[in-house]
């Protein structure tokens, strides 16, 4: 399982399977593991959730911008 100190490695991972610049990853993921993360007693799923929260953010924006 990825930890928190994994981040280059998700936003990368996570970048290119989108499709998307590292910068916007990253700044998504960033924003979504510190909104998790900040009450979180438990960090063991925030990279997870963080990651899906970003993933789903850039489909979002991606059907969108189709539309």
């Amino acid at each position: 399982m990825k930890r928190m100190g994994d981040t280059a490695a998700i936003v990368q991972e996570l970048a290119a399977s989108m499709n998307q610049p590292e910068q916007l990853v990253s700044r998504l993921y960033a924003q979504a593991l510190d909104d998790f993360g900040h009450d979180a007693k438990i960090l063991d799923f925030v990279p997870l959730f963080a990651a899906r929260r970003a993933r789903d953010s850039l489909r979002g924006a991606s059907s969108k911008s189709i539309q």
